[in-house]
């Protein structure tokens, strides 16, 4: 006697569900593949912005001071270098305060051929200086151009050489001041002695968008990123 109509529905709806859970039942695995692959990659998002918050710590030094022939403002960063530099001046940790100039760029002598006025970031830092209470007799522009941090670095030890000096005290920014530290010591030594200190007004943020761009640690077109 053959099976009635609903029977044979039921047996189809039946055969359904089974296929459905066989599908379902091969696609556990890579479900879980990929819920274990989410965890791992926000494991290592975190991870890496907690190992970039703390290179930005890392990254910033500050030496003792002491007495010094002069407080040097390393080029770039105006006005917050200038700043720190009044702030020590005013305190008497020197009785001068050094600029670094960098050397003329091809679009500067440019804009000067098609008689644009071009404000070198020396003319700033002066006038920072000055209205912060540097007398204009303490300031002094060094003379020669200089286009890194190494530049800098053999320029200053040269001028404290000519002035019988052995302490100076050098003003860069917060995350290049470990590097200002490791130049002076590669390029200089131990004697003059350089006391590194960062502009301490100057914004600083860590991690993207921030202070701690891959290319720190590289050699440098300009000074200005002392």
């Amino acid at each position: 006697m053959g099976a009635s109509r609903e029977e044979v529905l039921n047996a189809r709806v039946k055969e359904v569900g089974r296929s459905n859970g066989r599908v379902w039942a091969r696609g556990i695995p890579w479900i879980r593949h990929a819920l274990v692959l989410l965890v791992v990659l926000s494991l290592v998002g975190v991870l890496v912005s907690v190992g970039v918050s703390q290179l930005g710590l890392w990254l910033v030094v500050a030496d003792p001071l002491e007495p010094a022939r002069a407080i040097v403002v390393l080029s770039g960063r105006v006005p917050f270098r200038a700043m720190e530099a009044a702030s020590l001046y005013r305190q008497g940790w020197a009785p001068e305060v050094w600029l670094t100039k960098e050397v003329r760029t091809s679009e500067e002598l440019a804009l000067e051929r098609l008689g644009v006025n071009v404000v070198r970031l020396e003319v700033y830092s002066r006038e920072v200086l000055e209205r912060l209470g540097v007398p204009a007799h303490a300031i002094r522009v060094l003379n020669d151009g200089v286009r890194n941090a190494v530049d800098e670095a053999r320029l200053v030890a040269r001028e404290l050489g000519v002035n019988g000096a052995d302490r100076v005290i050098l003003v860069t920014s917060k995350t290049h001041s470990r590097r200002v530290r490791a130049t002076w010591s590669a390029i200089v030594g131990a004697s003059p002695r350089a006391a590194i200190r960062y502009a301490a007004e100057e914004p600083y943020h860590q991690g993207a968008g921030g202070e701690i761009p891959g290319m720190l640690w590289t050699s440098r077109a300009r000074s200005s990123d002392s």
